[in-house]
């Protein structure tokens, strides 16, 4: 079974910094595109970054220059480098992988179970 573990939410003041972290785990042949997404409360799951296994990057307007995506493949871990927060990135963050088993030819997309983050203004 393959598992993704996100880690580092929590409450931040407003302007203030976080490091979210996704862990994936399990019989894992390889792992192509990594993303995190997150959804607040009654609005729809949307884009926050992705990034590829060659490193390769693409973010949501909202968060442009703010937020920085990074990847260590050997370690099978994402990062989310959160900075400038605001009240409106309050939300369930949730990272996906797009993940092939060692006993399959293709890929399957999997997701964590979610971090909260809660900016205070």
């Amino acid at each position: 079974q393959v598992r993704l573990v996100e880690s580092g939410g929590g409450l931040v003041q407003a302007g203030g910094s976080l490091r979210l972290s996704c862990a994936a785990s399990g019989s894992i042949q390889s792992i192509n595109t990594m993303g995190w997404y997150r959804q607040a409360p009654g609005k729809q799951r949307e884009l926050v970054a992705t990034i590829t296994s060659g490193g390769n990057s693409n973010y949501g307007d909202s968060v442009k220059g703010r937020f920085t995506i990074s990847r260590d493949n050997a370690e099978k871990t994402m990062y989310l480098q959160m900075n400038s927060l605001e009240p409106e990135d309050t939300a369930v963050y949730y990272c996906s992988a797009n993940v092939r088993k060692a006993t399959l030819a293709y890929y399957q997309t999997y997701w964590g179970q979610g971090t909260q983050v809660t900016v205070s203004s």
